[in-house]
């Protein structure tokens, strides 16, 4: 499965959209971005492409009415996120604007949602025996 890496134009284009909270908290990932409240995950980058999660309704609309493209490799794309336009990036009239507004619904939505629980920490694997 290829990962793409973010350059330093995407990551810069990515945070520019994100929305201005404290609550937002951005890590990386895989040579990639993700933009998280509350733990929960509500844009990510991968490669050039900013994806979002969105209630149902939303969603809809967005895959509606723009060229929307799948998000995360080809092979396995991540469910629940839809990949804004690719040609947004190109800083188009407004385009800018656009995805910010697709980026604040996405963490409205994802803000909404019950936090993620923090992983309980796991005892380490016993090695297996040799014969």
């Amino acid at each position: 499965m290829e990962m793409p890496k973010a350059s330093d134009a995407d990551k810069e284009h990515f945070r520019a959209v994100l929305p201005d909270h404290p609550e937002v908290v951005v890590k990386p990932m895989f040579g990639n971005l993700g933009a998280f409240v509350h733990g929960n995950m509500f844009a990510g980058l991968f490669g050039p492409t900013i994806g979002v999660k969105l209630g149902e309704a939303d969603k809809e609309t967005l895959e509606s009415t723009e060229r929307t493209v799948p998000f995360g490799p080809a092979e396995r794309p991540m469910g629940g996120y839809t990949g804004l336009p690719e040609i947004w990036n190109a800083e188009g009239d407004g385009d800018k604007a656009r995805a910010r507004a697709w980026v604040e619904r996405a963490f409205e939505h994802v803000a909404g949602l019950p936090p993620k629980a923090p992983k309980s920490p796991t005892a380490p694997k016993a090695k297996a025996a040799k014969k």
